[in-house]
């Protein structure tokens, strides 16, 4: 049996306080809203602070609020995300990828935010300590070699976020707090391509809303592969979004998830659609593009050249769907879900 380290647990009501306590306990603290991420690492040792700043009391960090946009509070759990009305006809598929995280139990107790903030994932790495020491440990955790690639100067542990990829195909922004202020940072920014310093978040900050712009014109979707069709990690994901004017695209977005340490961008491969309809043949020339940026390796389930085949066959998917295509077969067999 796997049992958590002895850490002290703090549990401040106000977002002040704990933005306080943060500054306050240095390198030996970490924030903590549901802990479906965290408490599992800390049991097989990935990551053992001293202190846990809990947030689950704060209800600052629950708020949502309706204007131009939409804005999510983020300690809102996944099940009220995927519960909220507006989400779901407006942002779908933001929607899409929160109801497919996990189970119910983990949705009900894990956030959006710690979802945005979601450590990197590795085959080598997610072991417990015994089977990693066995291996001398490896770059993102106490060792100094990358296993999945033994050249690599840099670790290549994967992003495993769901609602990332959603978030940027929508233009979302977050607000990060501490006693510095708060500043706003757009979700393709948040990322970079480093399994270890993958987020743009510092150490004293909280996360504390995710900012949606108005989904006028707008349609979206979030496809999602994963070993168990039910529940699991993405071994691949794709998020487009596209804003349409009849049935002409005018602008278009699509997000790759789990082929890298950062959700993949592949704007460049959908600018051939803007200007012209989802036909047959504008979908096939965007998905053999968007097949190109992927370039998985070996840190997860399936081959990296079948991750990397099936990009395209997932984008398309996502793109008909988007035309307006009945998708449905399609999606109960892949996701065990009907997401409509």
């Amino acid at each position: 049996m796997m049992r958590l380290p002895y850490f002290r647990y703090l549990a401040p009501k106000e977002l002040e306080e704990a933005v306080r306590l943060l500054a306050e306990e240095g390198p030996d603290i970490m924030p903590m809203a549901g802990g479906t991420d965290l408490l599992p690492n800390m049991k097989r040792r990935q990551q053992v602070p001293a202190t846990i700043l809990g947030l689950r009391n704060i209800s600052a960090l629950k708020q949502i609020t309706n204007g131009s946009g939409l804005s999510l509070g983020a300690g809102l759990t996944l099940t009220q995300v995927v519960r909220n009305e507006t989400v779901k006809k407006h942002y779908t598929g933001l929607w899409q990828a929160a109801v497919q995280v996990a189970t119910p139990h983990l949705r009900n107790m894990g956030t959006l935010g710690g979802n945005i903030c979601l450590d990197t994932r590795c085959s080598y790495y997610d072991q417990n300590l015994g089977w990693r020491k066995a291996i001398n440990y490896c770059m993102k955790k106490d060792g100094e070699v990358c296993w999945v690639s033994t050249g690599s100067k840099r670790c290549l542990a994967l992003s495993s976020t769901d609602t990332a990829p959603a978030l940027i195909s929508l233009g979302a922004e977050v607000t990060l707090v501490s006693t510095n202020g708060e500043r706003t940072v757009a979700m393709i920014d948040l990322y970079q391509d480093d399994g270890i310093d993958y987020i743009h978040r510092k150490s004293d900050e909280i996360l504390t809303k995710v900012s949606l712009p108005d989904a006028d014109g707008w349609r979206s979707t979030y496809w999602k592969l994963r070993r168990r069709g039910s529940f699991d990690f993405p071994v691949l994901s794709v998020a487009a979004a596209v804003r349409m004017d009849g049935n002409t695209v005018i602008d278009a977005r699509m997000v790759l998830g789990a082929v890298a340490s950062a959700p993949v961008v592949v704007n460049e491969a959908v600018q051939g659609l803007i200007g012209n309809p989802l036909t047959d043949e504008a979908i096939a020339n965007t998905v053999q593009l968007a097949a190109k940026s992927a370039r998985p390796v070996k840190n997860a389930d399936y081959s990296p050249p079948w991750r990397r085949k099936v990009v395209g066959k997932i984008a398309e998917y996502a793109l008909r769907e988007l035309r307006g295509d009945d998708m449905r077969a399609q999606r109960f067999k892949i996701a065990r879900h009907e997401l409509v």
